[in-house]
């Protein structure tokens, strides 16, 4: 297993940002993404980058709002967020796959990918 190590969760007010990184040690994937799963909850898409981090894929609950992105050289997916809610409350698990996402639908799909982070918990209080 390869794994992915996150970083970047913890508290913040409503309207605030947080930052989560995702790294894999020496190895870039095809894919990466953002899940999350809230109390109760079932786990969520939440967002999505593959290529060459020219084509990114979001869940209508963080368009706007959220921003994911990679940087190859050193083997790592961020994800941005911005104006950040209490229902955004939740662990986030970064996700990577080895191959290619060609649709949404693929991205979307938490059994298509290979490897998963710790996960990192996010709270926003209101």
């Amino acid at each position: 297993q390869v794994p992915l190590v996150e970083s970047g969760g913890g508290l913040v007010q409503a309207g605030g940002s947080l930052r989560l990184s995702c790294a894999s040690s020496g190895r870039t994937f095809g894919t990466y993404a953002y899940f999350r799963q809230a109390p109760g909850k079932e786990r969520e898409f939440v967002a999505a980058i593959w290529r060459s981090g020219g084509t990114n894929y979001y869940a209508d609950s963080v368009k706007g709002r959220f921003t994911i992105s990679r940087d190859n050289a050193k083997n790592t997916a961020y994800l941005q967020m911005n104006s950040l809610k209490p229902e955004d409350t939740a662990v986030y698990n970064c996700a990577a796959r080895n191959a290619l996402c060609a649709t949404s639908r693929c991205v979307t799909t938490r059994a298509n990918y290979d490897y998963w982070g710790q996960g990192t918990q996010v709270t926003v209080s209101s």
